[in-house]
């Protein structure tokens, strides 16, 4: 590791709120783990991201479990649940990557870098292991969640009060739900079809949603997932006053 990346890493570090004093000791293993963390297995170096993104998916549930039995200790097990999993998606995950600039500091391969839509899929991922990477680099179960608390606690503190205050923020498949099931329609219907095979690409699956015989709304999405939200989210600007 160059003197000039180091200096990089550790103002990173910085920008995130964590003291990386510990990792500043000169020896260059010290920010091994980080660096691995930012390194795209698309840059084709010897050590990647992907060992470290493994690790960081369980690393982060954990956090945001903790994070929730202290900040929501009134909600239940299923809303502790459902507000885990919008804070731990791809979609919250790549704009959390945005917010800090994380392209900057990344090694990524040409092609990668230039593939816009699999941009938010690569900002994710690297959000992901530099979750794992954090918590490698400040020693594992011996107090590595501490600084992925420091970091992420502060942006899920906002989201968590944003989706308290509009519980359909974001899942648009369980307001469409409730406003069918309220009106006596019964269960909304989605039939997504794969139309691409491209890994990333934001078209890759096409949804649309209906009630009886009656389509409500379409959408695409890089996952069936994205596409049913997206369905359901275009169903929903269709029936007054009912949008979330």
């Amino acid at each position: 590791m160059t003197p000039a990346r180091r200096q990089q890493l550790l103002a990173f570090l910085r920008q995130l709120g964590l003291d990386p004093r510990p990792l500043d000791s000169g020896e260059p293993a010290a920010l091994g783990p980080i660096e691995e963390a930012l390194s795209h297995s698309s840059a084709g170096l010897g050590r990647n991201h992907e060992r470290l993104e493994f690790l960081g998916d369980a690393v982060l549930r954990l956090a945001a479990a903790e994070f929730l039995q202290r900040q929501a200790p009134a909600l239940s097990v299923g809303q502790c649940s459902a507000l885990r999993a919008q804070l731990v998606s791809d979609r919250w995950l790549a704009e959390l990557g945005d917010r800090i600039n994380l392209a900057a500091v990344l090694h990524l391969g040409s092609m990668a870098a230039s593939d816009r839509a699999g941009r938010a899929t690569v900002l994710a991922e690297t959000c992901e292991a530099l979750v794992g990477g954090l918590y490698e680099a400040w020693g594992g179960d011996r107090g590595g969640l501490a600084p992925v608390h420091t970091w992420l606690d502060p942006y899920w503190q906002q989201a968590t009060a944003e989706l308290l205050a509009d519980p359909h923020r974001h899942n648009w498949k369980s307001a469409l739900q409730e406003w069918s099931q309220g009106a006596g329609r019964g269960l909304p219907l989605y039939r997504c079809e794969e139309r691409s095979r491209s890994h990333g690409d934001p078209r890759r699956f096409h949804c649309r949603v209906s009630l009886g015989a009656h389509d409500l709304g379409e959408g695409w999405g890089g996952s069936r997932r994205e596409a049913e939200q997206e369905a359901a989210r275009q169903a929903l600007a269709t029936l007054p006053k009912q949008t979330p």
